[in-house]
């Protein structure tokens, strides 16, 4: 019915404006000037139907194509959506880097900025600023200057292993773990133009099967890798067992409204289904939910929660706008431009589903318990 009426429409356009035959009658009257300008305001008119139309319908046509998730997450080796890969791509073509810099998480941005107009902040400044925060709800001190070793779970490009190394002393480590060769590869590049080689090591591993001794690091970090795991407890299970006792853990991670409080209609499970398979995440749960998984290791003191939607939901519609103030980072790779539109479509996909409280920002902090004392009693019969 829409392709009829745009062709109708064009047709009528095209109708509208045929040259008009010459009239040999020299004009007597206004009614003449009347009926002219009367045949203009209805080209005008055609014209626009026209144009709406055409607007109408190629709306409708991206978002047929672009409502239907074209990364499903699989774990088979042989699949090419595998997390892995993908990251592997987004690291080939250079397009996530041009814009997001070294951090492949969202920014922070306070209340005042947000007042102000996001798009005045600085696109990578925010993300910085991310760590900080992050830093701090931790209560992991920058000034403490203690040596500690830290376990940066899902460290993409390394950016955060990088910031840490930089911040915590110089004799602390920083171990990023990641799925992607290529991340790993540009992550130890990186660290060698900064002179943080000898204070970061970046090694492919499996988060649901790290090969780390109990007990190894002072300090968990996590940010946005919780998404992708398959395994949301053995994801939680492993990263409690690597952490020493005392030592502080701190995650943030893209989580769903718990559909316990608030029952899933229809309309969000069909979109939290296009957003677990359009960038490849098996699946999403809710804030407290991971609490749960966290309480039930029975090794961590109290957690600590948040929802950083209101801090972190202007990223979103920021990335989109990077790219269209700064065309240089795609638009000279139009092999990539329908990834390239379909990655900001799904950016505004998430701003909504964040925006309705579909989707949360979810925060967790909590330290390990202290190992229990052995002590040594001698009996006397």
């Amino acid at each position: 019915m829409k392709v009829s009426f745009l062709w109708l429409s064009l047709l009528s356009v095209a109708h509208g404006f045929a040259p008009l035959p010459v009239s040999t009658t020299p004009p007597q009257t206004t009614t003449t000037t009347t009926t002219t300008t009367a045949l203009a305001a209805s080209q005008v008119k055609v014209a626009a139907v026209a144009t709406t139309a055409a607007v109408v319908a190629g709306t409708a046509a991206v978002k047929f194509v672009f409502d239907r998730p074209s990364r499903t997450y699989s774990n088979a080796t042989v699949n090419e959506n595998t997390v892995a890969q993908e990251y592997d791509a987004w690291a080939d073509d250079g397009i996530l880097e041009y814009y997001w810099g070294e951090h492949i998480h969202l920014g922070y941005y306070s209340q005042e900025e947000m007042e102000r107009g996001y798009k005045k902040k600085d696109f990578i400044q925010a993300k910085y600023d991310f760590i900080d925060e992050m830093m701090k709800f931790g209560g992991i001190d920058k000034d403490a200057n203690q040596p500690v070793k830290v376990l940066d779970v899902g460290c993409g490009f390394g950016g955060t292993s990088r910031y840490l190394a930089k911040n915590l002393g110089d004799q602390s480590h920083v171990t990023g773990i990641t799925l992607s060769p290529k991340q790993v590869e540009r992550g130890t590049e990186l660290a060698q133009e900064q002179g943080v080689a000898e204070r970061t090591k970046f090694q492919v591993m499996d988060a649901l099967n790290m090969d780390f001794e109990d007990n190894s690091f002072d300090i968990v970090w996590a940010c946005e890798s919780g998404e992708h795991m398959p395994d949301k407890k053995k994801y939680i299970d492993e990263m409690m067992r690597v952490l020493k006792p005392g030592g502080t853990f701190v995650m943030a991670c893209w989580s769903q409204r718990d559909d316990k409080e608030v029952p899933f209609s229809k309309k969000d499970k069909r979109d939290l289904q296009y957003l677990y398979e359009e960038w490849t995440h098996p699946y999403f749960i809710s804030v407290q939910d991971f609490k749960t998984l966290i309480d039930n290791t029975g090794m961590m003191n109290e957690v600590t929660t948040a929802n950083w939607v209101d801090e972190t939901i202007a990223s979103w519609r920021h990335s989109i706008w990077v790219g269209v103030f700064d065309p240089r980072g795609w638009i000279t790779k139009p092999r990539k431009y329908t990834k390239t539109f379909r990655d900001a479509y799904c950016l505004e996909r998430m701003h909504r589903a964040f925006k309705r409280g579909l989707m949360e920002y979810g925060m967790w902090t909590a330290t390990k318990q202290a190992a229990p004392e052995t002590s040594t009693s001698s009996s006397t019969e």
